[in-house]
């Protein structure tokens, strides 16, 4: 089977499934560029976007893996030539991952109070994070939906439709942002940062509304959930697991920078609600080449065409460092107007602007993580991914962040820590891909 790795192919899986990726990230950014801007508290209600939107990252990472596995093993079986083997797996995997969401649901809200406090929130910041985030988590269900249907689209090797629902769900929130944030005199009343929460659930409401469209009119895969479950289940389940310690060790990670920002006070968690929303920003971008690689690796993994394989990281890893320096060059001219989208108030701006650089600098670097993780998740290879995870976490990221914080650098140790955490994720991945795959396309 000759499977196509042009550039041109390329970029019409990834330019898709980049603009696709930014949706969830636009949400927070949308929410946080709103806010910043409100009339009253628009520090303590920027720092409760900052808070949950880390918190609803981390549930998303660890359940929205769904997409992930799905995508590898439909890929896989596509270039098998297998396709109608896995038909089935899609629906069942939906309906386990949107019931584990509802049961999330179930046991945070009550204790959402309880939760944001071991983020070190307190006072105001505290009552419009809960505020905030009882409202926003009532999108979570659709949010994961839709990601799970995105996983069967990529499995497919499409990323249009994606790419579509994506960007009417990001318009209709920016819209809804502004028209709820704000108000319109006369005829609708400001709700600050509630009108920012309901705009976001209503925009992951229509997404999944429209991905559950398209998926039926525009492919064979079923919604409706048949038992038995699919043979390959078991394999699923077992990526899933794989994913959600990797994922886990991940969030411990974006869990300790928040709570470390939160607890240096209200200038310093709003700093890093804009600096790591832009650093989302920058690792969706790439997810979208990443996501390529995905797509194809698990098509060419199922056809066991190993040298196109190889091929085809070479000339992700170059694409990808090329969109990092981009991203990186946009940035440093940028550096103040970018600031000044978020926020007018001197003191965040002057902690976001000490630190925006580390954020820059660190793009080229993700660049090779990323694409290199997204290749790995299109092989099925998650328990590798596991380990790296764990690695880069416990033993590189928190010793490096507490060895600094120590120092008094305070943002600084956060983000230096997590250029460290990418250097660890980027290289072994890199090393172990050519040493299991160049040998194997030697023989053929």
């Amino acid at each position: 089977m000759s499977i196509d790795i042009s550039l041109k192919h390329i970029n019409k899986l990834a330019i898709p499934a980049l603009i696709a990726g930014v949706a969830e990230p636009i949400l927070s950014m949308t929410d946080a560029a709103i806010v910043g801007h409100i009339e009253f508290n628009a520090t303590e209600s920027l720092a409760a976007v900052g808070i949950v939107s880390t918190f609803l990252s981390m549930l998303i990472w660890v359940l929205g893996q769904t997409r992930s596995a799905i995508s590898s093993l439909v890929s896989q079986y596509l270039g098998a030539n297998k396709l109608g083997q896995i038909k089935d797996l899609p629906a069942q995997a939906i309906f386990i991952i949107t019931s584990l969401s509802l049961l999330i649901i179930a046991t945070t809200y009550p204790f959402a109070q309880y939760i944001f406090k071991l983020y070190n929130a307190s006072g105001l910041i505290l009552d419009y994070t809960v505020l905030y985030y009882k409202i926003r988590v009532l999108g979570f269900p659709f949010t994961l939906f839709t990601i799970a249907v995105f996983g069967a689209f990529r499995g497919l090797q499409n990323t249009y439709h994606p790419m579509i629902i994506a960007i009417i769900g990001a318009a209709v929130n920016i819209v809804l942002d502004v028209i709820l944030v704000y108000g319109i005199d006369g005829y609708i009343a400001p709700l600050n940062l509630e009108g920012a929460a309901y705009a976001s659930v209503i925009a992951q409401m229509l997404m999944a509304g429209l991905s559950a469209y398209f998926l039926l009119k525009k492919t064979t895969i079923p919604l409706k959930v048949e038992l038995p479950f699919n043979p390959e289940m078991r394999r699923f389940i077992f990526m899933i697991l794989n994913l959600f310690v990797r994922t886990v060790a991940l969030n411990v990670t974006l869990y300790f920078a928040s709570s470390f920002a939160t607890g240096y006070g209200a200038n310093y968690i709003a700093a890093y609600t804009i600096a790591i929303n832009l650093w989302f920003f920058g690792a969706f971008v790439v997810d979208g080449y990443a996501g390529a690689g995905n797509i194809l690796s698990g098509k060419l993994y199922g056809a066991e065409a190993y040298s196109t394989l190889i091929a085809l990281s070479n000339k992700l890893i170059k694409y990808g460092l090329i969109i990092g320096v981009i991203l990186a060059v946009i940035g440093a001219v940028l550096y103040y107007p970018i600031g000044r989208v978020f926020t007018k108030e001197p003191e965040v701006l002057e902690a976001f602007y000490s630190i925006f650089w580390i954020i820059l600098a660190m793009q080229p670097l993700c660049t090779l993580a990323f694409i290199l993780d997204g290749m790995f998740k299109g092989l099925g290879k998650m328990e590798y991914l596991r380990n790296v995870l764990l690695f880069s976490t416990f033993i590189v990221f928190i010793p490096i962040l507490f060895a600094l914080d120590g120092l008094g650098y305070k943002l600084h140790a956060i983000f230096m820590a997590m250029t460290f955490w990418m250097l660890a994720r980027g290289i072994p991945l890199i090393v172990k891909f050519r040493k299991t795959f160049l040998p194997l396309s030697e023989k053929q």
